[in-house]
């Protein structure tokens, strides 16, 4: 069995989740992946207090045609949330392998069945969490 290098996060499964959301409306899978990574990162900031509700708000307000034309990554903190650091971040954090065998497919297999990702984040999670305790 191959198991992850890391526990798995809910931001993870978020961020998968939203991308698959993104790729299914037609979005192109790098800025999915960007966008994601990006998203995750907004509402984990917000759940734990480090931006403030006025920013997340901001922050999460649809772009306006004329943004969503020009911007292929969304930025914060000053860093752009692409592919590439999705890849790093995300994927290469579980592990590419497990990322590409085991995660990727169970969370494509529950959104495309209809599961809410709130319905999946904490069963998929237990299942790995088990297995990522057990190789230390």
């Amino acid at each position: 069995m191959i198991r992850p290098r890391a526990s798995i996060r809910r931001f993870d499964i978020f961020a998968e989740y939203t991308r698959l959301k993104q790729v299914a409306e037609g979005v192109p899978d790098d800025v999915a992946k960007g966008f994601g990574l990006w998203l995750a990162k907004v509402i984990a900031a917000r759940k734990f207090g480090r931006i403030t509700p006025e920013k997340a708000r901001e922050l999460l307000a649809p772009l306006k045609p004329s943004d969503a034309a020009r911007i292929r990554f969304r930025r914060l903190g000053g860093v752009e949330q692409n592919d590439a650091l999705f890849d790093k971040e995300i994927a290469a954090r579980m592990g590419k392998t497990f990322y590409l065998r085991v995660f990727r497919p169970a969370i494509k297999d529950a959104f495309e069945s209809g599961k809410s990702y709130v319905g999946i984040r904490d069963a998929l999670r237990k299942e790995w969490q088990v297995d990522a305790k057990e190789d230390r």
